[in-house]
């Protein structure tokens, strides 16, 4: 299987990174999510449709069907996992934590947007 090409996760979405290690807790206490978000690839936004929350850092259609919902004050991120625990892709509800980088610049969905 060829890895997957893109930027990593980190650097598109600094402080949504830096925000799931902080949810998820220190390693030590169970929570090895943590340890992977360094790693992840951000391979763009969802396309099933154009109002999708999702981030993708596996192939569109990768399987996803353990969800880890974090929740802090208003502020919710869902991490959708693979059967091997792997992050498959991130929900974030809230398009103002994303910010510019999560702007959509597919031309299958028209004009940018977030």
């Amino acid at each position: 299987m060829v890895a997957p090409v893109g930027r990593r996760l980190a650097e598109v979405f600094p402080t949504l990174a830096r925000d799931i290690v902080e949810m998820l807790g220190p390693e030590e206490d169970g929570h090895v999510l943590a340890s992977t978000i360094g790693d992840l690839v951000f391979l763009g936004r969802c396309s099933c449709r154009p109002d999708c929350d999702a981030l993708l850092t596996a192939p569109f259609g990768s399987s996803g069907s353990g969800v880890v919902t974090l929740q802090r004050d208003d502020d919710i991120i869902w991490l959708w996992l693979d059967d091997s625990g792997t992050i498959t892709r991130i929900e974030v509800p809230d398009h103002d934590v994303l910010g510019p980088g999560a702007r959509r610049t597919d031309p299958a969905h028209g004009a940018t947007s977030v």
